[in-house]
């Protein structure tokens, strides 16, 4: 079972990304670019992990149920996900019916059963990940390689992490567009710190940074392989945005930046050195819109502690402004910034 919505395609993600920034840009004065703020100041969304039991857990199940809440509740590595046990035989939830009836019209489902949704945008949940209790505990859900370096290069200051997922191997030859697409990556990875700028006024009441995560014009391309077995649950969840092209072999492109933010999901025949350009000067230009629920983009399922990476021991997130342009509660951090330079 794999209820699916499309993301927006590339042309129309930068149309509504700018007139949403546009549309609050006057009444709020912030010049901290889009992803570093998203890094110090946007709460991943969390994941819903369902595990479908007939009766109370037991066995298995409540193995895997207990070690998954002891995973999203830990100190030392939280996951953004929350996670429902569900008894099909004492159902009060009209949604959690629903969502079992969902699941038994399009699979032959058996309990126990595990499903993980997500928020893609203003209220809609996607269904991207529904198996066996057999196949989500061999499935790696809360944690993964791919994520765990994801996760690194952006608390050490790259701006966007570019994740490539590649077809699996096959006897087939790999997809012409893989390698131009691997190329013209790295290249504009290359080209975009020198044809880019940070804002001016950074540092300035309203404007502040409060990390010591290095602010650079950084990029750095990804690979992710769709064979790989420790990356099940990643490779599902993205292929299922660009199925059609996915099953095709062609290669998909995913910018990520903030917390383990996806702004989009591109077939690699779409990517163009002018859309990586737009994509990349979109998340280093002014956030105008603070609000992370009118930006583009979905949070994945990641295993870390951004809180304490970015401001220490205590995890303290300083409070917000009191108002717009007030500054916070800490001194502004004033940094000298070459302009479109590392």
């Amino acid at each position: 079972m794999n209820s699916r919505i499309s993301l927006l395609g590339p042309t129309r993600l930068i149309a509504v990304a700018t007139v949403v920034c546009c549309s609050t840009a006057l009444a709020i004065a912030c010049n901290i670019p889009v992803f570093r703020y998203a890094l110090e100041r946007w709460t991943p969304d969390s994941s819903e992990i369902v595990l479908f039991t007939e009766g109370p857990p037991a066995g298995e199940a409540a193995e895997f149920l207990t070690q998954l809440q002891q995973q999203a509740a830990t100190q030392n590595q939280p996951v953004n996900a929350t996670v429902f046990p569900v008894d099909i035989t004492r159902i009060d939830d009209p949604a959690m019916q629903g969502l079992w009836q969902q699941v038994q019209n399009s699979s032959a489902a058996k309990t126990p059963w595990v499903v993980v949704r997500s928020r893609h945008g203003r209220g809609k949940i996607v269904n991207h990940w529904s198996s066996s209790l057999q196949d989500a505990q061999a499935a790696s859900l809360q944690n993964s390689p791919v994520r765990r370096e994801l996760t690194r290069r952006l608390q050490h200051g790259d701006a966007i992490v570019w994740l490539v997922l590649k077809p699996a191997k096959s006897d087939a030859p790999a997809h012409p567009a893989l390698a131009d697409c691997l190329q013209m990556l790295q290249q504009q990875c290359r080209l975009l710190p020198n044809s880019l700028e940070l804002p001016e006024g950074i540092g300035l009441p309203g404007s502040e940074l409060y990390s010591e995560v290095p602010l650079l014009l950084q990029f750095s391309v990804l690979e992710l392989a769709a064979d790989n077995p420790a990356e099940k649950y990643l490779v599902q969840q993205l292929a299922g945005f660009q199925q059609q092209a996915f099953d095709a072999g062609e290669p998909l492109v995913i910018p990520v930046f903030g917390r383990g933010r996806a702004l989009e999901v591109i077939p690699a025949s779409k990517l163009s050195a002018d859309l990586v350009h737009d994509l990349s000067q979109f998340l280093c230009g002014a956030c105008s819109c603070q609000v992370k629920e009118q930006n583009p983009g979905f949070d994945l399922l990641i295993s870390a502690d951004w809180n304490k990476a970015l401001f220490g021991e205590s995890g303290e997130l300083p409070p917000p402004p009191a108002e717009p342009g007030s500054g916070q509660n800490k001194a502004p951090v004033l940094l000298p910034i070459p302009t479109g330079r590392r």
